[in-house]
């Protein structure tokens, strides 16, 4: 992929300087730096977004609409400062029938790519428990082929320590029936985000995301006996 677009070392050190004066007045002192940090990564953003949706349907309007707003809402935290000190925006898959989506978090030291299910609600928990105790082979394979190992290692999220209730703690598919979350991690480095390559890797990690997104959807989009619920 021939590009330009990059994430200046600027927007990092930015964020290296809002940890030290998070306060108001210093970010209203230092907001013209902050939007040209800002134009720079929402650039970014708007970039990768073009690229992901030659091969996915997103919801998702613009890279300006999938950059996070920087000021923390601090109406029920013990945390009162009041600015993120990262950049952060996702991308929503379109439709019921795609599921999963995709986050990227920027900041010094600590960059990632994400995707997956946070939270999902009882019933979908319910639903993905049932196919993976009729069959955890698909999922088995996605989870164990090369390039979601090579790309994330494992599957992420809260598990339970024990057996959900209804099945047995000597259950074949008890490794995937504790999680509560299901989560893909993609870990980049300070180098790797400034490099002129980041655009397509960040790329290629949500493009190795997709076994993973299409499988639970169907999972999610059909009932138990895999007939359509949309």
């Amino acid at each position: 992929m021939k590009n330009n677009i990059i994430i200046p070392k600027s927007s990092l050190d930015f964020l290296t300087q809002l940890k030290e004066n998070n306060n108001k007045p210093w970010f209203e002192e230092n907001k013209p730096q902050y939007l040209k940090e800002l134009n720079h990564i929402e650039t970014f953003a708007g970039a990768l977004l073009h690229e992901l949706s030659k091969t996915d349907v997103l919801e998702t309007s613009s890279g300006k609409k999938s950059v996070y707003r920087i000021y923390r809402d601090i109406r029920f935290s013990k945390d009162k400062t009041p600015f993120k000190t990262f950049w952060g925006g996702s991308y929503t898959r379109a439709t019921s029938a795609r599921r999963g989506g995709y986050y990227f978090h920027i900041e010094k030291g600590n960059s990632f790519f994400a995707g997956g299910f946070w939270g999902p609600n009882a019933v979908d928990l319910k639903r993905i428990r049932s196919e993976f105790a009729h069959d955890a082979e698909p999922m088995k394979k996605i989870l164990q082929s090369k390039s979601f190992v090579k790309t994330f290692g494992t599957l992420q999220g809260e598990q339970l320590k024990t057996a959900p209730k209804g099945y047995e703690i000597t259950h074949e598919a008890i490794d995937l029936l504790r999680y509560k979350q299901f989560l893909i991690i993609k870990r980049f480095t300070d180098d790797e985000v400034l490099s002129p390559l980041f655009l397509e890797q960040a790329l290629d990690t949500c493009k190795n995301m997709r076994p993973f997104f299409d499988y639970m959807s169907e999972i999610l989009s059909t009932d138990s006996n895999g007939a359509s619920l949309l």
